[in-house]
């Protein structure tokens, strides 16, 4: 047990994967957190991650455990030099093909004996354990009777002379061949001890005894299993029953066909996607196949067993849900990403709705688990060559520390570390306090570099800086330091972004062409302002005049995090944006704009 013990901790995956909020194994980031339509496996993959989603999956508290990096600046280094392997099976080594084709074969097998059904329910306990024990010892009593049948006799021998007792009756029965094969089963201890030989009333006992062995037959035959020989000179009807048997072994039903198992949608072979999902169970065990093989098992088990397919379509009523997780835009590279904001909890009434009762907290795990699967199936793309994972951003800002979503969320990552592998590409971690960023560092030693590659921290003045590496300001939310909002009129993600660095104490000026007839709009921010900030229209002609779009004035943290202005061109020219940066740090400026014609705008 110690041995199997042992082997079970260390093919556990990294605490990421996963996402389910968040109980990182390795790389089961795999979206475990949260796990929004699509990801959240932060859990799964804390899940391994995922739980990282799946549910918040209080993932948050798993990302604790899970990797973590020295400092903010070093955990970036280390996540850039992450590459993310290659799910086409020609730029696989060879150790890992073979790895590959060997978990092919035995996923075989195992379809043809069925082991991918789950284990038939425990049989319930009988429902009446007492009846049968009042009813043990009424057949225990029979085998007794033996014992009181030579006590009969001698009442007998009160009122009929003739009759011999008992004990010379059983003396001279041994002489006969039944009473050799019947006296066997009788128990010895009930018998006295046989006294001398009667002789002269052995005649007038001769029916008596033959009596007697019949008597006995009768009670010890079934108070005791006689010898296989015997029991088929005494009891013939034993053998009518033993014929039976052999006439209902033949109608045994036909075995059934392998079942084709599904996962995410995809089955286990014969599909151009199975290689990706095989390889994903692969590599959370270090390409050990048997390891994998029973990772996969139980992982398909388990969804059987949850109800993954039922739960798909099953409306939970919890709608509210989706500012604490949710699916956002793509990073550089393609991968969709999940926002994980514990921050939202803080709301008591948010908070009791998802963890406020046991049964509220299972629905939220469901929550989890069905919006990771939802995002899986709707954003990835398990085709060789195709976006099979995602990234994952966890927001530690104001993230309750205690109560009672810590249950939920370990569970939740639980479940996305064990059955959503490698579905985490990275993990980021913004707004994380100085203690955690401590804990990683003293953390980060015992973790291998490939885990530790995937998990990005930062704290809150290098939190906008840190996504932007890895996702396109236009595709990062406002609330993050990106320009991207929901139903914005004048612009979408697909509009670029462009970023400016302004120096402590300088003067920044952007141009923007136009042409005649147009109406302009652009929109811009600058993180954390303590800005002044001004616009002016200048012509192209000479003897034009300058056109102040808008008043200079100052801009503090507090203000709207991004101003969006238009105006309508009638020659040509350029408008000029004026930043001035009075404070002794740089600032991160972002804008961007887009020309109409006047007949569009109007």
């Amino acid at each position: 047990m110690a041995e199997e013990t042992q082997s079970k901790v260390s093919d556990a995956p990294p605490a990421c994967e996963v996402v389910v909020p968040e109980a990182p194994a390795d790389e089961k980031a795999a979206v475990t957190e949260a796990p929004p339509p699509a990801p959240a496996t932060e859990a799964a993959e804390e899940a391994k991650k995922p739980a990282e989603e799946a549910a918040p999956e209080a993932e948050d508290k798993k990302p604790e455990a899970e990797e973590g990096a020295p400092t903010d600046d070093a955990a970036v280094g280390e996540s850039v030099s992450f590459k993310e392997e290659s799910n086409v099976v020609e730029d696989l080594v060879d150790p890992e093909k073979k790895a590959l084709d060997e978990l092919k074969q035995l996923i075989q097998a195992a379809l043809a004996k069925n082991e991918f059904a789950p284990p038939p329910p425990p049989l319930p306990p009988p429902a009446k354990e007492e009846e049968p024990k009042s009813e043990e010892p009424a057949a225990a009593s029979a085998p007794e009777e033996p014992k009181t049948a030579p006590e009969e006799p001698p009442k007998q021998a009160e009122t009929d002379a003739p009759a011999p007792p008992p004990e010379v009756a059983e003396e001279k029965c041994p002489k006969t061949e039944v009473e050799e094969e019947t006296v066997p089963p009788v128990k010895e201890e009930s018998l006295p001890p046989p006294p001398p030989p009667l002789e002269e009333k052995a005649v007038a006992a001769e029916d008596d005894c033959a009596k007697t062995v019949e008597a006995i037959e009768e009670t010890v035959v079934p108070a005791a299993t006689p010898p296989p020989a015997t029991t088929v000179e005494v009891t013939p009807a034993a053998e009518e029953v033993a014929k039976e048997p052999p006439a209902e072994t033949p109608a045994a039903p036909p075995a059934e066909p392998p079942e084709d198992v599904f996962i995410w949608g995809v089955p286990l072979l014969g599909d151009e996607k199975s290689d990706t999902v095989l390889l994903k169970f692969l590599r959370a065990r270090d390409f050990k196949v048997n390891e994998a093989l029973t990772m996969l098992k139980n992982a398909v088990i388990w969804r059987k067993q949850f109800g993954i397919e039922t739960l798909l379509e099953e409306d939970l009523g919890l709608p509210v849900l989706e500012k604490a997780v949710f699916m956002h835009g793509v990073d550089k590279e393609g991968h969709p990403v999940c926002y994980n904001v514990y921050g939202e909890f803080q709301n008591k009434e948010l908070y009791e709705k998802a963890f406020g009762d046991e049964e509220k907290r299972l629905k939220f795990l469901k929550w989890r688990i069905q919006y990771l699967e939802k995002g899986i199936r709707e954003l990835l793309d398990f085709t060789p060559g195709g976006i099979s994972s995602m990234v994952q951003v966890t927001d530690l800002k104001n993230t309750p520390r205690l109560g009672k979503h810590r249950q939920a969320t370990k569970r939740a990552v639980t479940l996305l570390q064990d059955n959503y592998p490698e579905f985490i590409a990275k993990k980021v971690f913004i707004n994380v306090p100085w203690w955690y960023l401590a804990f990683n560092r003293m953390m980060s030693p015992f973790f291998t570099q490939r885990t530790k590659s995937k998990f990005v921290f930062a704290g809150p003045s290098k939190s906008a800086d840190t996504l932007f590496k890895y996702i396109a300001p236009e595709q990062v939310p406002v609330a993050f330091g990106g320009l991207s909002k929901e139903n914005d009129p004048d612009f979408t993600n697909a509009d670029a972004v462009t970023e400016v660095t302004i120096k402590p104490s300088s003067k920044q000026s952007i141009e923007i062409p136009a042409t005649e007839a147009t109406h302009l709009v652009w929109e811009l921010r600058v993180l954390g302002w303590e800005v002044s900030y001004g616009a002016e229209f200048v012509p192209s002609a000479e003897d034009g005049y300058t056109v102040i779009v808008q008043k200079t004035r100052k801009l503090i943290a507090t203000d709207e995090p991004v101003i969006k202005t238009s105006f309508k061109i009638g020659e040509p020219g350029k408008v000029v944006l004026n930043i001035e940066n009075p404070t002794s740090k740089k600032k991160k400026l972002l804008y961007r704009s887009k020309a109409t014609s006047c007949t569009e705008s109007t």
